[in-house]
């Protein structure tokens, strides 16, 4: 078993300061290197993988030590990075930003200790000359047990500026590893919920990564940021990766002889958040996975038994996703027959009767609209009760991330309890549906994918 994984973790001071430009261009250029490379994102972020995958040509994956619990963030990153020769991780806000009165859990200097793993810190020094070293010297003084291996200064006016933080940071005993200049080309655009998903914009996140990684190449010292990976060592506490295969003392997750029940996944432009583990879980729980495209396919897959519709953005393609009538009759009849329905977030306002006054599947009785208010915030919920996906009284973690409003927020039959930190009941559970706004991470409770699989095949 291979723990020695090389690795970084890209934090920065404070968000917006260029992680996911720096994170992602170092992925890019270690890849032109020829590294297999993994990239990694720690928090609940869909978007940010999306970019890593296309900068290392290999799934992006999530590390969150709250959704997923702190004692699976080194098994699923040994997972994600097995079979390469280093491993990238972009962080989640400030360095020291963790889930809300939680103190550090879930921040990336927690996600940093719990891989043993540096930091390289990338400051935003647009509006500041020898300030920067007092900075730099906070973050790396702060919590002893935290790595700070370097620096990359970027959004550099000129070589006068880099100079004066240069001589600077020569006080703080920490090493610039990069200087990068302000860039318009590797700008990324963003919208109401963050970044636009690469599956929106394909061709020009293809050439706005390889304008990350080519800057990157040139501003930064690679060899000094392999070497800083390089010297890790192992992952801490012997851990294994983690599978998304039962363990043997489970009870099998075959119950009849023959192909899988197939699992339709919802995917395209408007519903792009999805963990890769999710898919996992369910090939292993014995499941036949399809994607399609709810903007473009008018019926579901072939043979389908089971739907699950993930995060993303309906609120979009509300048209687009209205005017394709066959489909969300489809899905209006599939539901109705009693089948398995998963549906988080977008799936939820994608089964309502109408999104902004444009009709839907019409599977809940209740409509969705954008709003002007936030919800986001990490949650903990418990199942009201038995569904496709769990037992009345099952706990999991989740995230709630969203500019719409769903009313009713809740069904007769609630899909969870949570405490945000107010109690309240949200989600709906009838018949095989479960649609909650809700995202959960499965590979915390992995028995979740194992139901909803055999529910496929017994609905």
């Amino acid at each position: 078993m291979v723990s020695a994984v090389p690795r970084l973790v890209i934090a920065a001071p404070s968000s917006g300061s260029g992680k996911t430009t720096v994170a992602t261009g170092l992925m890019a250029a270690f890849a032109a290197r020829g590294l297999a490379v993994s990239g990694h994102k720690v928090g609940p972020d869909y978007i940010d993988p999306g970019y890593h995958a296309l900068a290392t040509g290999r799934v992006g994956r999530n590390l969150d030590a709250y959704l997923c619990g702190p004692e699976l963030v080194a098994p699923l990153f040994l997972h994600g990075a097995s079979g390469c020769d280093l491993a990238v991780v972009e962080g989640v806000m400030g360095l020291y930003d963790g889930a809300a009165g939680e103190g550090e859990l879930a921040s990336t200097a927690h996600v940093a200790k719990l891989l043993r793993a540096p930091v390289v810190l990338v400051v935003d020094a647009s509006s500041q000359s020898r300030s920067v070293a007092a900075l730099v010297h906070g973050f790396a003084s702060w919590d002893p047990e935290v790595r700070v291996g370097g620096v990359i200064l970027n959004k550099v006016g000129s070589d006068r500026h880099e100079e004066l933080l240069r001589d600077a940071l020569d006080a703080a005993g920490v090493p610039v590893l990069g200087v990068l200049r302000r860039a318009a080309q590797v700008d990324t655009p963003s919208r109401h919920l963050g970044l636009v998903p690469v599956a929106e914009r394909h061709s020009a996140a293809v050439e706005a990564v390889a304008a990350m990684g080519e800057q990157v190449a040139r501003g930064c010292d690679l060899a000094a940021l392999e070497a800083l990976a390089r010297g890790a060592g192992a992952v801490p506490g012997g851990s294994a990766p983690w599978t998304p295969e039962p363990m043997p003392t489970q009870h099998p997750t075959r119950l009849t002889e023959g192909p899988g029940p197939v699992v339709a996944v919802a995917g395209g432009e408007a519903f792009t958040f999805s963990y890769a583990e999710h898919t996992e879980l369910l090939t292993a729980a014995g499941a036949e996975v399809v994607t399609f495209d709810p903007l473009r396919d008018e019926q579901l897959p072939e043979g389908t038994a089971g739907l699950v519709i993930g995060g993303g953005f309906p609120e979009v393609y509300a048209a687009e996703l209205s005017a394709n009538e066959p489909l969300r009759k489809a899905v209006a009849e599939l539901a109705l027959s009693g089948a398995p329905v998963a549906a988080e977030c977008a799936g939820l306002l994608y089964l309502c009767r109408e999104l902004d006054g444009k009709p839907m599947c019409g599977v809940l009785d209740a409509t969705a609209r954008m709003s002007e208010r936030l919800t986001l915030g990490y949650r903990d919920a418990v199942a009201v009760g038995d569904s496709v996906l769990a037992v009345a009284g099952t706990r999991m973690r989740g995230h709630e991330f969203h500019r719409t409003v769903v009313e009713p927020g809740a069904g007769p039959a609630p899909a969870w309890g949570v405490r945000t930190p107010v109690r309240r009941v949200e989600g709906f559970v009838q018949q095989g549906v479960h649609a909650s706004y809700l995202h959960t991470h499965w590979a915390s409770e992995p028995g979740v994918a194992r139901r909803f699989v055999e529910r496929c095949r017994t609905s």
